[in-house]
């Protein structure tokens, strides 16, 4: 959200990285190619058993929690300011509870 630089420390990019490991392993993710930008990632992936959306949810879902997690237990010297944007962000969507991090 606001697109906060999160992807500059390798800690939030191999977050996203595992996590595509996993479907991969674990959901028959195909990932044909991604790339991991400050603020955002790109992805060209397919689901052959036809469940790609469900897939992503489950991907988008884990890594926020776990970036935001990461966030909140680790070193980060932007902490404050970076839960202060994802925390305004959770007035915008009635899902979320403390924070919004968006993975399009």
């Amino acid at each position: 959200m606001d697109w906060i630089d999160v992807f500059t420390r390798p800690i939030y990019r191999n977050i996203v990285v595992d996590s595509l490991k996993y479907c991969q392993q674990h959901k028959g993710l195909q990932v044909f190619s991604y790339v991991i930008m400050t603020n955002h990632i790109h992805l060209i992936v397919n689901s052959p058993n036809g469940h790609l959306s469900e897939t992503l949810r489950d991907f988008k879902k884990f890594t926020a929690k776990t970036i935001i997690s990461t966030i909140l237990d680790g070193n980060e010297s932007r902490r404050v300011w970076m839960l202060n944007r994802l925390n305004f962000n959770v007035n915008r969507n009635s899902r979320n509870e403390n924070f919004q991090l968006r993975m399009h």
